[in-house]
């Protein structure tokens, strides 16, 4: 099989943690997009859902949240947390 340079443009933070975390399964981001390639090959379509999701968004800023060492709580019982939980933004 022949290899062949490709240029691609990446959020610098998103390759960074990509990086990182497929250094932790002895991965390297070439190889990475050459299985998400050949998997879309395979199944002739993009091999994940995509869509907007608000709960995943929600998660991520809670990431944020936890990175910056922005807490919440705490709480005086589990049904005042669970409300802070499903609260919307």
């Amino acid at each position: 099989m022949t290899k062949v340079p490709t240029n691609i443009s990446l959020d610098a933070e998103v390759k960074a943690r990509s990086q990182e975390m497929l250094a932790n399964m002895g991965l390297d981001l070439s190889t990475a997009v050459n299985i998400f390639l050949r998997q879309m090959l395979r199944e002739k379509a993009i091999p994940f859902m995509i869509r907007e999701d608000i709960s995943y968004q929600t998660t991520l800023a809670a990431m944020d949240d936890a990175e910056s060492g922005v807490t919440h709580g705490p709480f005086a019982s589990v049904s005042e947390a669970m409300e802070a939980l499903n609260a919307e933004d």
